[in-house]
């Protein structure tokens, strides 16, 4: 069973940078398309970004592009988020999973543990 385990989440002041990491165990990511998800409080999760299993492709969200690099260490099987030009309304919860191309659902069932990133005015 794939395990996902998130860190690198904080709270900074807007305009800010973080950078996000995904660890993932019991599958190898370069066999997936993988992908970042958010979920704000009151909202649905909802997809950020995603990378290809060949790393050649990525596809972020309207509001993530310009300011989010998704990208990913096949050594460390790890999947990593460069979030820069932080807003509050980037304040949210992040997942990563496994990602369907084109739809950008997630299609592993089970979560991690998630990392809350706040971003203040």
């Amino acid at each position: 069973q794939v395990q996902l385990v998130e860190s690198g989440g904080g709270s900074m002041q807007a305009g800010g940078s973080l950078r996000l990491s995904c660890a993932v165990s019991g599958g190898n990511i370069g066999d997936y398309d993988m992908g970042w998800f958010r979920q704000s409080p009151g909202k649905e999760r909802e997809f950020v970004a995603a990378i290809s299993w060949s790393a050649n492709f990525r596809e972020y969200v309207d509001s993530a592009k310009g300011r989010f690099d998704i990208s990913r260490d096949i050594s460390k099987n790890t999947v990593f988020l460069q979030m820069n030009d932080l807003g509050p309304d980037d304040t949210a919860v992040y997942y990563c999973n496994r990602v369907r191309w084109g739809a950008w659902e997630a299609l592993f069932r089970s979560w991690g543990q998630g990392t809350q990133v706040t971003v203040f005015s």
